[in-house]
């Protein structure tokens, strides 16, 4: 599941998958949770190359259904944009 945001004129990709991978010939296993993780990138403006990073949306354990997932992803990517003041800080790899 893909889902596209802005905050704050930045994109932000809510991306949510199953924890564990589909094994072939079987069926998702959604019981075992999810993970997710947002990809962070300015809007497109048609003439300069756009920048654009992903971070994994930290947790203990697998979000237990795809609603929380996405509410973290939110979250998660409200507060990077909020706490980066100088506008550079996502945009450098740690």
């Amino acid at each position: 599941m893909n889902t596209i945001r802005q905050y704050r004129g930045l994109d932000i990709s809510l991306l949510v998958y199953p924890h564990r991978a589909t094994q072939a010939g079987f069926g998702h296993n959604y019981e075992e949770g999810f993970d997710a993780s947002i990809r962070i990138s300015e809007p497109e403006s048609g003439m300069d190359k756009v920048r654009s990073r992903l971070f994994r949306v930290p947790g203990r354990r697998p979000f237990l259904n795809t609603g929380d997932a996405r509410r973290a992803c939110v979250a998660y990517a409200e507060m990077l944009i909020d706490e980066d003041r100088s506008g550079r800080a996502i945009w450098e790899p740690v």
